[in-house]
């Protein structure tokens, strides 16, 4: 490892108050948002004004940055709004966000009129392959740009011996692949209406195609690849937690994990799995390469779709694609996050039979007696058995059946507030 190479930040995506939460307790040094408007994940839960003033303090009390997405391509329509959105920003209380990402340069020219001490970052929807896009960006004011999902880490390598030390480059380490250069995909327009480039992908990249001859009409012919399906758009996800020191080595200054549309258990494996990386790789390369099977076996513990490297180390080949199924490999279940251990309510004792009870708001089913996963953000995974469910009325119950129901746990370990509870899919 080069000696004057920056630690990258680790920024993690949150769709919502809670993701946000759990992303800076497992190790997020920024996380990234969306408002409710301009972003380009509208089918993401997405943050109110109110939601994303809480967020900022919180973040910014732990030490953690924050990021609002404005990256649609505007159409005349958006200006007049973009700019009372980038406005109710700036007098953001108590704190503001850090910054803004943005694609768009009419977007650009609003925001730095508005928010003229905010960092704008050029989003990668801004298809951003070489260095004079990037000095480009950083003559107009840019502080940072994300680079092209397309780059190998040799050109984003040329990228930082041309452009000036100070400004940064953001990559992305972990996630979802689009199908398209940099999201210049057509198929979602073209078969629903909902344009990718105005916040709306319906995501036909996953779906299963036949091919119809055109003096056969009504005559639909699968499509098979070597006898392996018909899924044939469908990429592995992005995962590059085995190639930390090439990161590094190319000048990247933030590593960026993709999924706004993502849960608390994703958000939260992600996170911790490439903080313990980073952190390991800079204590030193003999540490990294020791936990390697630590990180590979904790990564597969979320959603995904099988790993790639991507474009990284040249041009993808028909082993990046997934050709039999869309469907993600799932093998932890999400319960709930930990928001109170003992209690401050009226009719909740602190403990029962000397156990503190813990306070969740319960996400998916889980029974009496099971044996679950305290998840906890310094690396460590607990097995607990639940020994007892409340609701908020303190009646006891045998199971948690309802999505969002306030229940109160007790648990053969007490875990502590912020930890996360998981149990493993036995489907």
């Amino acid at each position: 490892m080069s000696e004057n190479r920056r630690k990258p930040e680790l920024l993690v995506p949150a769709s919502s108050l809670e993701v946000l939460k759990t992303a800076v307790i497992f190790g997020a040094d920024a996380v990234y948002i969306g408002g409710e408007a301009f972003g380009l994940r509208a089918k993401a839960k997405n943050f109110s004004m109110e939601d994303m003033a809480e967020g900022v303090a919180f973040a910014h009390a732990h030490g953690v940055k924050v990021y609002v997405t404005a990256n649609i391509l505007a159409h005349n329509g958006d200006l007049e709004g973009a700019e009372a959105y980038f406005r109710e920003l700036w007098d953001m209380k108590p704190e503001r966000p850090d910054a803004l990402i943005i694609s768009d340069p009419g977007m650009f020219t609003i925001a730095k009129k508005v928010c003229p001490e905010m960092e704008i970052h050029i989003s990668t929807q801004a298809n951003n392959t070489n260095w004079q896009t990037y000095l480009f960006w950083w003559n107009m004011g840019a502080k940072r740009v994300v680079s092209a999902r397309e780059l190998s880490l040799k050109e984003i390598r040329e990228i930082r011996d041309h452009i000036p030390e100070e400004m940064e480059i953001e990559s992305f380490i972990h996630g979802a692949m689009c199908i398209s250069y940099s999201g210049r995909c057509l198929l979602s327009s073209y078969f629903t209406g909902r344009d990718a480039n105005q916040g709306a992908c319906t995501h036909p990249c996953r779906w299963k195609y036949a091919i119809m001859e055109e003096s056969r009409p009504g005559e639909y012919l699968p499509v098979y690849e070597n006898e392996r399906g018909t899924y044939i758009f469908n990429s592995k996800d992005l995962c590059m937690i085995e190639y930390m020191p090439e990161m590094v080595e190319a000048g990247i200054d933030s590593l960026k994990i993709e999924g706004r549309m993502k849960t608390a258990l994703y958000v939260a494996t992600v996170a911790r799995t490439y903080r313990k990386a980073i952190d390991d790789f800079f204590e030193s390369e003999e540490k990294y390469r020791e936990n390697m099977e630590w990180y590979r076996a904790e990564i597969a513990k979320c959603t995904y779709r099988q790993f790639t490297t991507g474009f990284y180390f040249g041009k993808p080949d028909e082993n990046t694609q997934i050709y039999d199924n869309n469907t993600y490999v799932n093998e932890y279940i999400y319960l709930g996050i930990v928001e109170e251990v003992g209690n401050s309510g009226e009719n909740v004792p602190e403990t029962v039979d000397g156990k503190f009870l813990v306070r969740i708001e319960q996400r998916n089913k889980f029974c009496v007696g099971d044996e679950i996963e305290i998840m906890k953000p310094n690396g460590d995974n607990v097995p607990v058995v639940v020994e007892a469910l409340y609701t908020d009325d303190m009646e006891s119950v045998d199971s948690a059946p309802h999505p969002k129901q306030v229940l109160w746990l007790k648990l053969s370990q007490v875990p502590e507030k912020y930890d996360l509870l998981r149990v493993k899919n036995s489907r």
